[in-house]
């Protein structure tokens, strides 16, 4: 079982750990809207590099406060005043932090409320499932900061929304919210009440599939989709042939084939 002190040293992100498995990982910045400093990346690379390793089922993102991430600290970025080649690294670790989560093999599954913005929009787009309240409202306003994105929006954002549609959003601060949000492809659930209560709800869900199963699901469909058509044909059928016949998964078909198992039924 995962133990309950297994990530006790952030500052910056709260982590509580549930007994099935599952962590809720809140950004604990509320009064800068959870924008992301250098210590707050740094936090996120640490806990999804060890998440699957120490166990962890499923994460439950979520930001403290009235809003999900308001995106980069620009303050510390003002402050600093960086070289290019400073910069550039700073980046090279959001990219970090981000690839540990879409890659890592654990279900991420983000609850989003108020400002999901610039890179707080990079952060969401790097989980594996999106859920938004009404209160939701993304934007990617780096056009009108006189800035560009450097977090993976012109790779994860455009994939969810398509280049032209990303395009528009950065060059004219244009914002999505509600259905249209999720009709786009921002996010994959709406909710009229608490979009964290939903996210642990399909967090809890989730963590009752097989760890490889996950795994897979969580980790090789994201390689897949960077191969050829060869390529991927060949890797789906090889990931396929060792979490097929997993032992673990032999009560579940043996449930299936006795008709134990739960059936798939239209929704009410």
């Amino acid at each position: 079982m995962l133990a309950k002190d297994s990530f006790s040293s952030y500052q910056n992100l709260a982590i509580e750990v549930q007994d099935n498995g599952v962590c809720v990982v809140t950004l604990d910045r509320p009064s800068k809207r959870n924008a992301l400093d250098t210590a707050t990346i740094e936090e996120l690379v640490q806990f999804f590099s060890s998440a699957h390793r120490k166990g962890v089922k499923a994460v439950v993102l979520a930001g403290k406060g009235d809003h999900f991430c308001a995106g980069l600290d620009l303050v510390e970025h003002w402050k600093e005043d960086r070289t290019p080649d400073e910069f550039m690294h700073v980046c090279l670790r959001w990219h970090e932090a981000f690839n540990k989560m879409e890659y890592g093999g654990v279900p991420v599954i983000a609850a989003l409320q108020g400002a999901v913005v610039g890179g707080g929009l990079e952060l969401a787009s790097a989980a594996h499932i999106r859920v938004m309240d009404q209160t939701t409202y993304f934007a990617l306003p780096e056009g009108q900061r006189g800035i560009f994105t450097g977090g993976g929006a012109t790779i994860r954002v455009s994939d969810l929304i398509g280049k032209s549609r990303m395009i528009d959003m950065i060059l004219m601060g244009r914002v999505y919210q509600g259905q249209e949000a999720v009709d786009l492809g921002l996010a994959q659930y709406i909710t009229d009440g608490s979009s964290f209560d939903k996210a642990l709800e399909l967090a809890n869900r989730a963590a009752e599939n097989l760890p490889l199963t996950n795994y897979a699901i969580c980790s090789a469909i994201s390689h897949l989709n960077n191969m050829s058509g060869m390529d991927a044909a060949y890797a789906e059928a090889v990931v396929a042939g060792v979490v097929n016949t997993q032992p673990a998964a032999r009560a579940r078909l043996e449930a299936f084939a006795n008709k134990t198992a739960a059936r798939v039924r239209p929704n009410d």
